[in-house]
């Protein structure tokens, strides 16, 4: 069973209930179609320095965080979220994607991923409102099953409660990930927050001293980290963040309080900073408030640098 190669871009939401209804029929019949679209797809060339790259995120619900804004169920609907994200990926600009395996394989059997970095989310078991949270266990990707399917890196969100002792847990599965992933020649996308509990609820602490703290805990994990990369909140005082690391780092985009555009002019003041190579972001622009995906995708593309720096 193949599909439309057609059906690969699109440029507007769809309000058809059955526009999904053959990604269906492939997995009852044909399962193995996911198997040879990761084969067949053509891979991106692999990241540049100078070359900031744009990655769309689409792993937040299967942490049951499914809100944006006002809106607690927005993500819930995956036919929305599968048309959003493939005009944000029919954007020549946005140069992959980090999803979980369930939307990364419909990703791939639509066709949607040719030439882009693809990045896999590994632990989501730290599920949003869970009493132990902080057991951030790895029920995702698996750097066997990356490499597999022809991927680029595996993506970790390492919260660190110091009052938590779960968090001994996440952190030594942490480290045997980015060690899995290395081995494979993987990149590991590590995504660190200081973190409380209050009243229930998990905060991160997004202060600058904060941060650069998660920073030096995160960066120390594995027996190596020629692969590691940092994924960081874009915060107070980026300068003094990124001079704590030197690895390679992806901004996130989170579920911003601010508007459109203090966003997009905070990422572009930290775009500008040494070893920043790109975005990834996924509800502030897949979910924007005038509902413009294809406007928010391309002026976030134009915030980040597209040419590579010449070797000397």
């Amino acid at each position: 069973m193949s599909l439309n190669p057609g059906s690969a871009t699109l440029t507007t939401v769809d309000d058809d209930p059955r526009r999904y209804e053959h990604l269906s029929r492939i997995r009852l019949e044909d399962p193995e179609a996911v198997a040879r679209a990761a084969k067949a797809r053509r891979r991106h060339p692999g990241p540049k320095a100078g070359k900031q790259n744009f990655i769309v995120a689409a792993d937040h619900p299967a942490r049951g965080a499914l809100a944006v804004g006002s809106d607690p169920v927005a993500m819930a609907d995956r036919r929305q979220l599968l048309d959003r994200l493939r005009i944000a990926l029919a954007n020549p600009d946005v140069d992959g994607v980090l999803a979980s395996p369930d939307i990364m394989d419909d990703l791939l059997l639509l066709g949607a991923l040719e030439g882009k970095l693809v990045f896999g989310s590994m632990n989501r078991g730290g599920l949003t409102g869970l009493v132990n949270e902080f057991d951030d266990r790895f029920t995702g990707h698996t750097a066997a099953a990356l490499e597999a399917l022809g991927a680029d890196g595996g993506k970790m969100l390492t919260r660190i409660c110091l009052e938590d002792p779960d968090t001994v847990v996440t952190l030594e599965a942490t480290a045997k990930a980015i060690d899995s992933l290395a081995e494979r020649k993987l990149i590991a996308m590590v995504e660190p927050f200081l973190s409380v509990r209050e009243n229930g609820r998990v905060r991160n602490d997004l202060s600058t001293d904060a941060v650069i703290k998660s920073i030096a805990i995160a960066e120390g994990l594995g027996s190596t980290s020629a692969y590691t990369w940092m994924k960081l909140p874009v915060v107070a005082e980026m300068e003094r963040v990124m001079a704590a690391t030197t690895m390679p780092t992806v901004l996130l985009g989170g579920d911003p309080a601010g508007t459109q555009d203090e966003v997009f002019a905070s990422w572009q003041t930290a775009l500008a900073l040494p070893g920043v190579q790109g975005l990834t972001v996924g509800r502030t622009l897949l979910y924007p408030r005038d509902g413009d995906v294809t406007a928010a995708v391309a002026t976030a593309a134009s915030l980040l640098s597209h040419r590579a720096s010449t070797p000397e």
